[in-house]
This record gives structure tokens, C-alpha cells and sequence, in this order.
């Protein structure tokens, strides 16, 4: 915005001074390449960091989803034990039978 500004100033001799003051905020400011190329530079920079985030999150849940195949192999193996020693005992008891004449 551009303002004008008359001033007059009488004298006591009687002589008029007029001055003129132009005051102006500036031109407008235009963006340049400047801008645009940190505009661009700071959009990389979320995208990158978007795409390391996901990133991130499937090395976590391949982590998790291990852990949980561990932990169902664990469980088999229990399992497995379990039933070993059953026929282990079963195995005693028949024996102990056998021994006794039942």
C-alpha cells in the first residue's frame, strides 16, 4: 500500500514550505525458485520419513508373528513330551503287570 503525505509549513515571516512524503510498504513479494525448492525439499523429507515408518512397522510385526511361531512350536513340543511320557507310564505300568502276573 502506498500513501502520500503533503506537509505545510507557514513561517512567522509568512513563507509556505510544502514537502511531500511518499511512504510505500514495498513491492509485492513474488516466490521465487528458492521457495519452491524448500517446499519440495520438506515434502521429500515427509515422504521419506513416511516410508521409513511403514518400513518399521512390518520389521515389528515380523517380529511379533515370529515370536508368536516360537512360541506354537514351544507349545508342540510340550505336547509331544507330554505324550512321550504318557506312553512311558503306560509302558511302566504293563511291565509292572507283566512282573506282578496281572
Amino acid at each position: 500500500m502506498t500513501e502520500e503525505r503533503i506537509t505545510r509549513v507557514e513561517n512567522p515571516d509568512g513563507n509556505t514550505h510544502t514537502s511531500t512524503t511518499i511512504i510505500s510498504d514495498g513491492e509485492p513479494r513474488r516466490s521465487g525458485a528458492g521457495t519452491w525448492f524448500v517446499l519440495f525439499v520438506v515434502l521429500l523429507a515427509v515422504l521419506v520419513g513416511i516410508w521409513a515408518f511403514t518400513q518399521m512397522g512390518g520389521a515389528e510385526m515380523n517380529k511379533d508373528n515370529a515370536v508368536a511361531e516360537a512360541a506354537d512350536q514351544v507349545g508342540a513340543a510340550a505336547e509331544n513330551i507330554g505324550d512321550a511320557a504318557k506312553d512311558a507310564g503306560q509302558a511302566a505300568e504293563n511291565a509292572a503287570d507283566r512282573v506282578t502276573g496281572q
